[in-house]
């Protein structure tokens, strides 16, 4: 076969009715839980695994959270309640800024920032970025990108020390969030539900004892673009 695009494709009603069908199996027999927990973000990946487990159970055995915090962009809980919506699937709302500030995550985030951008401040705005593949040629270095609270844009390069403390700290908001799942399924007798897909499983792209830890993991054997093919069955 020659390689292309298109072996990527699948039959998105087929492998929606299989993957339900190995959810009902694997939740019954062995885990014998009596619903699901699935952390809801906004994102794909979330999204359909929420349609799957709402296909497989129905929406009355699957119990949504939705975690932002502090650093959370402005449509993320937005995003998250319009899928819960769509699905007419009961969600929790817990902001987590709270726990983060109490073992220290914003401190100890901006105290890393700080070491390439000294001016740094409490309401300023960041995140990590690397350059564009397409554009520039040798190693690729890691950079933290500042907005201030009047919008001024600072780029600096990030220091590897810096790199790890930011996302050591980060790794926080992942297993805080990883923690409340499995509160909420110990309550209900239910089983925790992952969302990363397989792309994100073969590159380790994932936080240990965070999103990457699960009871059940209904897409981590498909790819992106596969996950976009059943979003688009699922209605999603």
């Amino acid at each position: 076969m020659q390689f292309s695009s298109d072996i990527l494709e699948i039959n998105a009603e087929q492998e929606v009715d299989r993957i339900c069908k190995r959810l009902r199996e694997i939740l019954s027999k062995q885990l014998k839980r009596r619903g699901l927990v699935v952390a809801l973000s906004g994102g794909i990946d979330s999204s359909v695994t929420t349609g799957l487990a709402i296909k497989a159970i129905g929406k009355e055995r699957v119990q949504l959270l939705l975690m932002p915090e502090r650093h959370s962009s402005d449509d993320t809980l937005d995003l998250s309640r319009s899928v819960a919506d769509h699905f007419e699937a009961s969600s929790i709302h817990e902001d987590i800024s709270g726990i983060l500030e109490a073992v220290g995550f914003y401190r100890r985030y901006d105290d890393a920032v700080r070491m390439a951008i000294p001016e740094y401040g409490q309401d300023w705005k960041s995140k990590i970025v690397i350059p564009n593949v397409m554009q520039k040629r040798g190693f690729n270095l890691f950079s933290i990108v500042a907005e201030t609270p009047g919008g001024e844009i600072i780029q600096k390069r990030l220091p590897l020390k810096a790199y790890l403390e930011i996302v050591a700290a980060t790794n926080f908001k992942q297993r805080t969030r990883k923690m409340l799942e499995y509160y909420h399924a110990d309550r209900l007798n239910y089983a925790v539900t992952g969302t990363p897909n397989r792309l994100e499983y073969d590159q380790g792209f994932f936080v240990k004892l965070g999103d990457g830890a699960a009871d059940v993991k209904p897409i981590a054997h498909l790819y992106k673009t596969q996950v976009y093919q059943l979003a688009e069955h699922l209605g999603i």
